[in-house]
């Protein structure tokens, strides 16, 4: 029987739907997914996070140490000097206080290097599961000390697997592993086969921060200048619907008033209401500038039956797989004429709405987990 997979996210993340953050997300897909013959997967949970969760998953709780400001400083001081940052070390701490009560388990670390070395490897396999780019201030010293327990480095796409070995010592190479996200189909599944109506309704749905590339869109439109295109803009800065708006916000929403009646914008919305807003969209964009690792929105935006436009950037492009349309990242022309090209033809809008369609439902998270157990069954075995 396999060992359970305990997953350990950032301190004082919520495992919860109110959250948009991708982590959990990953988290509750690869768990919804667990065959019933398999052990239940489990979360480490701050105590105090928001208590609607997930039920994908059993929430092991612990009391979250007190970080503090001066801890990011410190660390980063110790790290030059070639020493432990123990600032984050002190807080995953609090994470693995009781983890010789656990039951032998995978320790899947999410976004966190430091929490690596912390398990006990006499009690069970440690893993480090890379979202994003994580290497950037490591020197490579450093990250073949934080990294010797290791089992393997999971990485979301190919291209991230390939910006982290930049950052590593050569004996890592052969840890790095990679396993591409999912979606549940089923969930943002419309129903029925909604042919366009008059005016095509283009989708964002992301963070509102200049790497997600919102006001590319909205210059694409802007450039194009037609009635029977409609924008819906959804994100926040953040995932708090009562946070100020920043600077870049406010001149999104400047320049969205601008445009009139054809752009709506609206606030950040919980993960069950991002499957209803991407149903209502013919087309979903992702205009980022920055190399995403891998994008969920792609996928999710395949499985609502909409035609997908990505930048061509990071793992973008595995994530579309040759179904949607890719463009230059920054480039407003490019995009305009990707869109104008899906308002003005019907077939090419449809054709590549049902290849998206179709790529989706063939890469959910079952998919994505078998590829993870996979990886997890080499890495217990000491394969290659």
């Amino acid at each position: 029987m396999r060992h359970r997979l305990l997953h350990v996210i950032t301190p004082g993340d919520h495992f919860s739907p109110r959250t948009g953050s991708a982590i959990p997300t990953v988290v509750d897909g690869l768990s919804r997914a667990t065959p019933a013959d398999e052990p239940r997967p489990a979360v480490l949970v701050a105590r105090g996070t928001y208590p609607d969760r997930y039920d994908s998953a059993d929430a092991v709780e612990y009391d979250q140490a007190a970080g503090h400001r001066r801890d990011r400083y410190l660390d980063a001081a110790l790290a030059r000097a070639g020493l432990p940052r123990i600032g984050i070390r002190g807080e995953f701490r609090a994470v693995f206080r009781d983890q010789h009560d656990w039951e032998p388990s995978i320790v899947l670390a999410h976004n966190a290097p430091q929490a690596v070395p912390l398990v006990d490897a006499r009690r069970h396999l440690s893993v480090l599961y890379a979202h994003n780019l994580l290497f950037r201030a490591y020197r490579r010293r450093e990250a073949a000390r934080v990294l010797a327990p290791a089992a393997a480095i999971v990485c979301v796409s190919e291209a991230l697997a390939e910006q982290t070995a930049a950052f590593l010592p050569d004996a890592l190479h052969s840890r790095l592993r990679v396993v591409r996200n999912g979606v549940d189909a089923a969930a943002f599944a419309r129903p029925g086969h909604a042919r366009r109506g008059d005016v095509l309704r283009i989708a964002f749905i992301g963070r509102m921060i200049p790497d997600k590339g919102a006001d590319i869109l909205l210059e694409a439109v802007r450039r194009l200048d037609r009635p029977d295109i409609h924008l819906t803009l959804v994100g926040a800065s953040g995932f708090d619907v009562n946070d100020p708006l920043t600077p870049f916000e406010q001149e999104v929403r400047r320049r969205a008033r601008a445009l009139g009646d054809r752009v709506t914008v609206r606030p950040f919305v919980p993960r069950p209401e991002v499957a209803t807003a991407l149903r209502q969209a013919d087309v979903v964009v992702v205009p980022s500038r920055w190399p995403e690792p891998f994008a969920l929105t792609v996928l999710e935006g395949m499985a609502a039956g909409a035609a997908v436009v990505g930048s061509e950037i990071g793992g973008i492009p595995e994530s579309l797989r040759g179904t949607g349309i890719l463009v230059p990242p920054g480039d407003a022309s490019a995009l305009a004429e990707a869109l104008a090209a899906l308002a003005d033809d019907d077939v090419l809008l449809e054709d590549t709405a049902r290849a998206c369609l179709a790529h989706a439902e063939r890469h959910d998270w079952a998919l994505a987990r078998a590829e993870l157990m996979r990886v997890l069954d080499d890495a217990a075995s000491g394969a290659p």
